[in-house]
């Protein structure tokens, strides 16, 4: 990250660079704000005693059992088999922060491998089965460090941990010897690459570090052939496009591969073939669809070559993701049918598509989560609106199906789940804008209109899916209908789609927010009465709540904002280096751009709001820096309108720990039953 530019400020001298900065903008939309005069908003612009004055207050103790209970309902991720197939390795967030578990066999007795309250991620196992490479992140900052620790447990042992700094493991030698990983610790808005020595049996210290490359960019490893020893290289050039190349360990030369001086996505992946690739990409279609790579040429490949490639002749769905196993023999390929997920599986070689297990079709969401060095063994996540989330282990051998994980759901009658339904609202252009729609039973009967809560998610290129959520079923139980729409923006409908708010293409698509409400309004109206509608979302879904609240005032009759973005220009300006250039290339430049994205800033059109706002926020998030919270609440509180501002010391960019969690979520429903009942 870079180094500290923060000026410490009390809460008032906050309040007045705010307004020296942004005075006319908040007044006229003709005035350019002033953005030389912004001296940054990040955790030290704010004092102890503004973080103290802003601190949650209790939670109604009846109400805070009802939420501690739903949150009770935890569901482990699909984790990382042993190459045996022996031995299972996951996160789970039972001990109220993400550690890591291993079980023996099938639903057998899990055993906590790591603990503490800093959240530990399981990241790889080595392909030997000796270690575990894990991260860890304290309270929010989003610096990882790289860990190791043995696969029986035990002491875990730090590989590169700065302060200040990102790092990231991205791959293992196929003999064990090495970790690869990236770091940001010589430039705070670059990624060069290491590798370390990994010990060869426990007691040993970690061995030598190694910088490989430190060519300035946004690095990644995509992939590797142990044997040529090469790798593939991916360069973030914008938060949609990346360049790739060829990368030798013996030469240590950079040859490029693909993407140079484009715009475009690119996976790439070794072939089986030394002079060939695979290559998945939306650069030839509206739909991402997967190639072979050879002197430059894409060819399509497979179950896509046969489509039309016109645009007028889409395939019917996006691919959500692709996915080739080690051995290079099959490809998974998990499409997205309008948020739904199913992946089907092809021979690498013949293209044939291979039969699954029935017990992984009709299903909700049916994603490939990941396969042993030999392909022996598929891990499958299994999930629907109603069920949460199992893993099943494939044996390609025996073809059998064989449930690992059982998640723990004490005291909840998961039948009692809502289901969320697939349904459409109409923008103002005619474009039909989906959505998942859960109502609990009561207002399917009522005569009388339930409230409604409109919840836009993050990203923005990310997408709301019918998943298992006790959170959601919180909202359900208050009586309250739960929307999640996936305004044009998000992704799983194509590049088209998704690519329709870049930059200042977004003032013609962010009336999608307000024509969600105005549908609601007219059409789910009883006994001639309109319902009640609250919004809100975290970071771009805060955004978006702010955006409702203040451009579209009067369409949402109350909003709940989180690790929300309220000036655009101010955020780039200030989010973490690492991410300035990538979210640079979404919303616009802070510099050449300034004109739109003052248009497309919530605090442009402050004195417009008319419903009351609740503002959450994590002191540490490095992506919306805590100033701009306190900035945005400071501002309605001035103009004396109904608002809070709730600050969590210990949290970053979204609240996950689990008693924040759930004071948040009492404030939440407090706020949401006060406006909307």
């Amino acid at each position: 990250m870079t180094k500290n530019r923060y000026t410490k400020l009390s809460l008032v001298a906050a309040f007045q660079c705010l307004f020296l900065a942004h005075a006319n903008v908040l007044h006229s939309d003709e005035t350019e704000p002033n953005a030389e005069e912004y001296s940054g908003f990040g955790k030290e612009s704010i004092s102890p005693e503004v973080i103290k004055k802003y601190a949650p207050g209790p939670v109604d103790q009846q109400q805070l059992t009802v939420i501690e209970r739903a949150l009770d309902v935890r569901v482990p991720n699909g984790g990382i088999l042993s190459a045996d197939g022996k031995k299972l390795f996951f996160n789970w967030k039972i001990s109220g922060s993400k550690q890591v578990w291993s079980l023996d066999q099938p639903k057998g007795f899990p055993i906590q491998l790591s603990g503490g309250s800093t959240g530990t991620t399981l990241e790889s196992v080595t392909p030997d089965g000796k270690w575990l490479i894990l991260t860890r992140d304290q309270d929010g900052e989003e610096t990882p460090g790289i860990y190791l620790q043995s696969t029986n447990g035990g002491a875990i042992t730090v590989i590169q941990h700065t302060p200040k700094t990102k790092a990231d493991p991205q791959h293992i030698s196929a003999d064990s010897n090495y970790l690869y990983w990236t770091a940001n610790d010589i430039e705070s808005s670059s990624y060069a690459i290491y590798r370390s020595e990994l010990p060869k049996r426990s007691g040993q210290p970690i061995g030598k570090k190694e910088l490989l490359l430190d060519t300035p960019g946004l690095w990644s490893i995509l992939d590797s052939d142990d044997k040529r020893e090469l790798f593939l290289l991916s360069k973030h050039t914008g938060s949609e496009s990346n360049e790739v190349y060829v990368w030798s360990l013996s030469e240590r030369k950079l040859i490029p591969l693909i993407g140079q001086n484009q715009h475009h996505h690119y996976k790439v992946r070794f072939s089986e073939k030394p002079d060939e690739y695979w290559v998945f990409t939306h650069q030839l279609s509206n739909y991402g669809k997967l190639y072979r790579l050879k002197n430059g040429k894409l060819t399509e490949w497979g179950p896509f070559a046969s489509q039309a490639p016109k645009e007028s002749e889409p395939q019917k769905f996006e691919v959500d993701s692709f996915a080739l196993d080690y051995p290079r023999r099959r490809i998974y390929l998990t499409y997205n049918k309008r948020g739904y997920l199913e992946t089907e599986v092809y021979d690498a070689r013949t293209s044939k598509k291979l039969s699954l297990p029935k017990f992984l079709k009709n299903q909700d969401q049916a994603v490939y989560e990941s396969s042993t060095r030999d392909g022996h063994f598929t891990i499958w996540n299994i999930e629907s609106s109603q069920t949460p989330r199992t893993s099943w282990v494939q044996d390609w051998k025996k073809n059998t199906l064989t449930q690992w994980i059982v998640p723990s759901a004490p005291e909840v009658v998961l039948s009692k789940f809502a289901k969320a339904t697939l349904e459409y609202y109409p923008a103002r252009d005619q474009t039909p804008i989906p959505m998942f729609v859960r109502r609990p039973p009561q207002c399917l009967t009522s005569d009388k209109p339930c409230p409604v809560i409109v919840h836009f998610h993050g990203g923005p290129l990310s997408q709301s899916k019918p998943s298992f959520s006790p959170e959601i079923q919180l909202w359900l139980d208050r009586g309250f209908i739960h929307v999640d729409p996936n305004v044009r923006g998000s992704k799983g409908y194509g590049k088209i789609w998704s690519n329709a708010d870049n930059e200042e293409k977004r003032l013609n698509v962010i009336t999608d927010i307000e024509d969600c409400a105005i549908f609601i309004k007219s059409q789910w109206k009883k006994s001639g009465v309109s319902p009640k509608i609250g919004v809100f979302g975290g970071s771009y879904g805060g955004y978006s709540t702010l955006m409702a609240m203040t451009y579209f005032a009067g369409a949402y009759d109350a909003g709940i904002a989180s690790v929300a973005i309220g000036n655009l220009q101010t955020f780039l300006k200030n989010t973490a280096a690492y991410r300035r250039k990538l979210r640079a290339s979404e919303y616009g430049d802070p510099d050449t751009d300034q004109e739109f994205l003052k248009k497309l800033s919530p605090v442009t059109y402050l004195d417009k709001v008319k419903g009351p706002i609740m503002i959450i926020h994590g002191v540490n998030d490095p992506r919306v820096p805590v100033g701009e919270a306190v900035q945005f609440h400071e501002a309605l509180q001035a103009r004396k309108f109904s608002s809070e501002l709730l600050l969590f010391a210990n949290e970053g960019h979204g609240i996950s720990k689990r008693k924040n969690r759930a004071i948040e979520l009492g404030h939440m429903i407090r706020f949401f039953e006060k406006f909307l009942f």
